[in-house]
């Protein structure tokens, strides 16, 4: 079911993407043509297959990304060769983006690759942007990611919210691994969203919907478990991470994604976190077993694959 407003459904476009990507909000207006995050690198030729379903003829004017994750802008380099769009990146991501810095990136940090990409100009809080028609308010949203943004339009009461809010919950919050603070700012995000005027959110994660109060209480419920025990927060990062490279490469042994805690700077904090260096084995098997538990991952001595 389309739950946009009627009167963007002309010029507004969501890609419902599955794992690795993040979904895509495609524009096309009389003001031009925009996507908001491209997916994962792995699927570019697919975003790319999408978009050009849909512009037909039209060529893709501009990217804008909400955040650097590599799932959200995997798909930047491919397009912009396809295209010669314009592309706008968070303002703080600038100078990573420019020295192509994948360890601020944090595209090494957390075991994952993007192709490089280049960039026309900057957004920030407290800018405005015009797609499909309508006027959106560009908010800050650290939390998940220090330089997250979220892109609001009052007029049709919709919100695009990356992932500062999911329809069960919100993206990892990166910054507590590393002794940074998150909690803290992901709580201020989710006040932020209940103030405005929003009947309509899109995730950068799953469909849209509609109920916006349910959304929230669970995503403040959810952010009360883990700031409770910040392990809590470390074990999920760790599980999100292992089955992210594993839904890349299909299967790995127990070795290369134990290999992985120790090079991958944010699985080595999450595994820091849970269990000395010594007994960072035994914390791998343990995690590994909770997956396959789960039905994420299945075991076949000693390789793990996708379920």
């Amino acid at each position: 079911m389309n739950v946009l407003p009627e009167a963007m459904r002309a010029s507004m476009t969501v890609f419902e993407r599955g794992w690795l990507s993040s979904n895509n909000v495609l524009f096309a207006g009389d003001d031009g043509t925009a996507i908001v995050d491209t997916g994962y690198a792995s699927h570019a030729p697919q975003t790319r297959a999408l978009v050009a379903q849909k512009l037909g003829a039209r060529r893709l004017d501009l990217i804008v990304n909400t955040h650097l994750h590599s799932d959200h802008c995997g798909g930047n380099a491919l397009l912009q060769e396809t295209h010669a769009c314009a592309t706008l990146i968070p303002a703080s991501e600038a100078s990573a983006v420019r020295d192509w810095d994948e360890e601020a990136l944090t595209f090494r940090a957390t075991g994952q690759r993007c192709e490089r990409f280049g960039f026309t100009g900057t957004i920030e809080n407290g800018a405005t942007l015009a797609l499909g028609g309508f006027d959106w308010n560009v908010l800050g949203a650290p939390g998940h990611d220090p330089h997250s943004l979220m892109l609001h339009c009052p007029e049709m009461r919709v919100l695009i919210s990356a992932d500062a809010l999911w329809e069960n919950g919100f993206g990892v919050i990166f910054p507590e691994l590393e002794g940074a603070s998150g909690f803290a700012e992901e709580r201020a995000v989710l006040d932020l969203i209940s103030t405005l005027d929003v009947d309509v959110v899109i995730p950068g994660h799953g469909a849209p919907f509609t109920d916006v109060a349910r959304a929230l209480d669970a995503a403040y419920s959810r952010l009360d478990y883990l700031a409770a025990d910040p392990a809590r927060n470390a074990k999920n990062a760790l599980k999100v991470l292992m089955v992210f490279k594993l839904m890349e490469v299909r299967a790995m042994s127990v070795d290369a994604l134990l290999s992985m805690t120790t090079q991958a700077r944010a699985m080595r904090a999450a595994a820091d976190m849970l269990a000395p260096p010594a007994e960072r084995a035994a914390l791998v098997g343990k995690i590994v077993g909770e997956l396959a538990r789960g039905g994420a991952v299945q075991i076949s001595g000693e390789t793990v694959s996708v379920a």
